[in-house]
């Protein structure tokens, strides 16, 4: 019995050892950290800036605070947006709009200054935490390596000789119990290492993640601050080419009308001619999720086909792709990673009556030969050749081209199709080619829609 109960200890202490040792091989924050004790009861660590944790704290709620109050006015000032987009065409909607639109931006851009110094605080919150586990780490290496030590010099003697080399039975019980409680100990340490460890990496993936939304954010920012000085030239403009005259103002948007319509024309011939040499064969198979959202609050405010609006506003037979609501400065994202095909604009300049077809947009080429269009864009931050990623930032949404108004134009292209053409009066390249219905291919797209013009 006695041999058996020896043996199993062995087998018990050999199998924690080898446990522990895999934790310190495996884990390089173990093999970096200092084996020197410490006590673990340590004061509340303060900060370089003075901010204790709690401090901290109160800080990330105040600015949460600050920011909801941003956003409630934003969404006030984006219902009046939406109401004056209702309403009759005219200079005065026009004005408005840009008025609403700069006074949206410009509470958008407040809302990025609080989220930066949010991330601030957070970053600064997550670094104390960071230094916390790490004392934890090396407080609890130097209790598994002061129990490894002893229970090394524990290993030399069997059940056997621990009982006859005490005087007495209770000596002897004593000191084999005491073998059973290290190895308790030991297995207890490593456990609470190995929770550390995950502990550690979770903060530091958290960490990380803060860095990266602070580098968007200081770019979401940026940009927004250029979008509202173009905006605020474009109401200069419009208000200078009308001589703030409804009748003028009239007589331009006809003006613009009459040479879009041609425009849409022409594009019609040539989609036609190419669908009618295409095979759908050749399309990747139908199924949700194969690209992803161009918007992170997805809304469909019209869908690809022969709309109703698309007859009306635009006089095509057929809406060419699916248009998502995205406010003015609305970070544009990559549907699918490939590579950016066209960056171009279709716009003579900022003038209102200068504008056509797709203003501003990014063409992405991808693998599965599908082709993904962001147009009416107010910015673009990639150029021709890049290779991005799904989700990556392409640009932000706007209202350039021939649009009534703030949103993204998304459309789906058979890749080998897509022809670069001039046509007047746009500027630039006017890509055209074998359209699909991108719902065919987005996730769930078709529970998104909120207007009944959309389909």
């Amino acid at each position: 019995m006695n041999k058996e109960l020896t043996k199993r200890t062995f087998r018990y202490l050999l199998s924690v050892i080898l446990v522990v040792g895999l934790l310190f091989s495996a884990n390089p924050v173990f093999s970096q950290a200092d084996s020197s004790d410490s006590s673990e009861d340590t004061a509340e660590e303060v900060t370089p800036n003075g901010s204790t944790a709690e401090s901290l704290r109160q800080e990330i709620e105040n600015r949460n605070t600050l920011l909801q109050k941003i956003l409630e006015e934003r969404e006030e000032v984006e219902k009046n947006l939406e109401e004056t987009s209702k309403q009759k065409n005219s200079l005065v909607r026009e004005i408005r709009t840009i008025d609403y639109s700069i006074n949206q931006l410009n509470l958008s851009i407040k809302a990025n200054k609080l989220i930066l110094e949010r991330l601030d605080l957070e970053i600064t919150s997550l670094g104390r935490d960071i230094r916390s586990i790490e004392e934890s780490i090396q407080n609890k290496k130097s209790t598994v390596a002061k129990l490894m030590v002893e229970l090394q010099q524990r290993d030399r003697e069997n059940i056997l000789i621990i009982f006859l080399k005490n005087k007495s039975l209770a000596e002897s019980v004593s000191e084999a119990q005491s073998i059973v409680t290290l190895n308790s100990d030991l297995t207890v340490s490593a456990e609470e290492l190995r929770n550390f460890q995950y502990e550690m990496v979770q903060k530091l993936s958290e960490e990380q993640g803060k860095q990266r939304n602070k580098k968007i954010e200081g770019s979401n920012l940026i940009n927004r601050q250029y979008i509202v000085r173009d905006q605020k030239d474009y109401k200069n403009q419009v208000l200078a080419q009308t001589k703030n005259q409804e009748r003028v103002y009239e007589s331009q948007i006809a003006e613009i009308d009459e040479k879009q319509e041609e425009i849409s024309r022409i594009i019609e011939e040539f989609e036609d001619q190419l669908r009618a040499a295409f095979d759908p064969s050749l399309l990747p198979l139908k199924r949700p999720g194969v690209i992803g959202f161009p918007v992170e609050e997805p809304l469909i405010t019209q869908y690809y086909g022969p709309t109703k609006f698309a007859q009306r506003a635009y006089r095509t037979k057929t809406h060419t792709g699916v248009d998502f609501r995205a406010r003015l400065g609305t970070p544009i994202l990559a549907a699918f990673y490939g590579k950016v095909a066209a960056v171009d604009n279709n716009d003579k300049g900022t003038s209102r009556w200068r504008r056509y077809q797709y203003g501003r947009y990014v063409v992405i080429e991808h693998e599965n030969n599908l082709s993904t269009l962001y147009a009416h864009l107010s910015r673009v931050v990639v150029e021709e050749g890049d290779t991005v990623q799904r989700g990556d930032l392409i640009g932000y949404s706007g209202n350039t081209g021939y649009s009534y108004g703030a949103h993204l134009h998304f459309g789906l292209y058979w890749a080998p199709s897509i022809q670069y053409k001039k046509i007047a009066p746009a500027a630039g390249f006017v890509p055209v080619g074998v359209t699909i219905d991108p719902a065919d291919y987005l996730p769930n797209s078709r529970q998104l829609s909120s207007l009944d013009d959309a389909r």
